[in-house]
């Protein structure tokens, strides 16, 4: 049998195969009124059609968990309880469909209030329906960012406890697994790295209070989080920077104790906390980031980045690299490519009875 097409499971929570889908924003929910930050047709949609494709896992896009915490005013959300009740639909459907669902809680620290990337993504002032950003330490992310609002200690709890809420939401939403976003340069990612963190207090300076409020998170969420569900941590294993970054040595080290604090597996990326670094990009180059993490921690991880055909991927879960691939950007192209992967493969997948005659 094909090792990509093999369950996983995690907990008390199987997986039908090895194909997932990352978060991947859609920049769709409405800003403002009752409707800010409420799942559309749109996304239900988007979903809907990666389940119906045989995806394993679908992790549902960064969502803030707070109106201050979105990267932009159209994303989505989960801080109250209109929203949780209105991704009861689509967690649904994908449960229907043998699909597990899963859900990204995040918050956008100094990279919050930009404008949809289709209008070239820049920030937003509040006339605009933007705010004004908060961070680690008051320090742009880039030259036309703003200054962020440096978090005081109150403010830092504060954030934790909306994690948490956002969770016991998630899971009256009806999804089975929660991932904590630590990377891409947003606000835990902000916390891991000296290039983003000057604080001088007890979240910054030595590795020890950097990685705090990142442990602090996943305690938080843990604490609701039933035993018998996983919890996953994105990361960016690296910041592509020389010096004064995070690095492949901090995520192996810290891979360590998130697994010691209940995170299940990690999501590995790279990159997002500081612009116009050099990134040497290819077919896979991610996966041996996620690979040192995997044979060098006790974590479990999924590999990303530019995983585009069924032997690449095949050959990651066969070869140890990865325990699971997350197909972002193919998975936009070709939403049942976990089905046409299968049939190249000799694997199965879920087929809906209405699709039947094109097995």
């Amino acid at each position: 049998m094909s090792a990509l097409f093999e369950p996983y499971a995690l907990r008390e929570v199987t997986i039908p195969n090895r194909v997932w889908m990352p978060p991947m924003c859609q920049y769709s929910a409405e800003p403002e009124g009752p409707g800010a930050g409420v799942p559309r047709d749109w996304h239900f949609a988007h979903y809907a059609a990666r389940a119906t494709g045989g995806t394993g896992l679908i992790i549902v896009e960064a969502t803030a968990v707070s109106p201050q915490g979105r990267i932009s005013p159209y994303d989505l959300g989960i801080w109250n309880d209109t929203q949780a009740e209105a991704f009861r639909r689509t967690t649904g459907f994908l449960r229907s469909q043998g699909t597990v669902p899963a859900i990204q809680l995040a918050h956008a620290g100094r990279k919050a209030s930009t404008d949809q990337p289709w209008k070239g993504g820049a920030p937003l002032g509040p006339e605009e329906l933007g705010w004004r950003p908060v961070a680690p330490s008051a320090v742009a992310f880039a030259d036309r960012h703003p200054v962020p609002d440096e978090l005081s200690a109150h403010q830092i709890q504060e954030v934790v406890g909306q994690f948490a809420d956002a969770a016991r939401r998630a899971l009256a939403a009806g999804f089975e697994i929660a991932e904590i976003h630590g990377a891409h340069g947003y606000l835990i990612n902000e916390f891991l790295s000296p290039h983003s963190n000057h604080r001088t207090d007890a979240y910054g300076g030595s590795y020890e209070n950097r990685v705090r409020f990142a442990l602090e998170v996943v305690d938080a969420v843990r604490a609701v989080w039933p035993e018998d569900k996983p919890l996953f941590f994105r990361i960016s294993a690296t910041d592509w920077l020389e010096d004064a970054g995070w690095t492949a040595d901090d995520t192996v080290r810290f891979a360590a104790e998130l697994h010691a604090h209940g995170v299940d597996l990690l999501d590995v990326s790279t990159g997002g906390n500081a612009p116009g670094v050099s990134i040497p990009t290819g077919p896979g180059y991610q996966v041996p980031f996620a690979t040192r993490v995997r044979t060098e921690s006790p974590m479990a991880v999924a590999a990303v980045g530019l995983i585009t055909d069924a032997e690449q991927a095949e050959k990651i879960v066969a070869n140890g690299e990865a325990d699971a691939v997350l197909l972002g950007r193919e998975l936009l192209r070709n939403p049942s490519w976990a089905r046409h992967a299968a049939r190249e493969l000799g694997g199965q997948v879920h087929v809906p009875d209405q699709y039947h005659r094109s097995v």
